[in-house]
């Protein structure tokens, strides 16, 4: 299974479209930190290519991972509704976006989310793939 993130750049945060093997519709929105050089807790990270694993926490109970993402660690699938707030560097998925790195009803999109990977992890390995959208005239970096 493939999860996709198409991200759109801005100063205050970094919101995406986020896909389920390349569907035609997305199945909810992303926020992230803005892209301030993959600086670790205040940058979301690089575009690229990662492989998703289930996690566990007392704070955000089941969740996801992010994992081989070069210099950083940690980067947590999780919800959160304002990037700034809530996030050190983690993706968010949101029902829709309210501003830059803002949305709302994240725990709604999450629980969607997590599900879907959920059961495709019991037949194979997940990824997420994130790059920026075609129309994105903001330079990254």
């Amino acid at each position: 299974m493939e999860i996709i993130i198409i991200r759109t750049y801005y100063m205050a945060g970094t919101n995406g479209l986020l896909y389920i093997n390349a569907g035609e519709f997305p199945l909810c929105r992303t926020i992230e930190l803005p892209w301030l050089q993959n600086k670790t807790g205040v940058s979301c990270i690089p575009e690229g290519r990662y492989r998703i694993r289930m996690r566990y926490s007392h704070k955000f109970s089941h969740h996801l991972e992010v994992t081989d993402v070069p210099g950083r660690s940690m980067i947590l699938v999780h919800p959160a509704n304002d990037a700034k707030r809530e996030l050190r560097g983690c993706i968010a998925p949101v029902t829709i976006h309210t501003g830059e790195g803002k949305g709302s009803r994240s725990k709604i999109a999450f629980n969607m989310l997590l599900q879907i990977v959920k059961a495709n992890l019991k037949t194979g390995p997940v990824y997420i793939t994130i790059k920026k959208t075609e129309h994105d005239n903001q330079r990254k970096g």
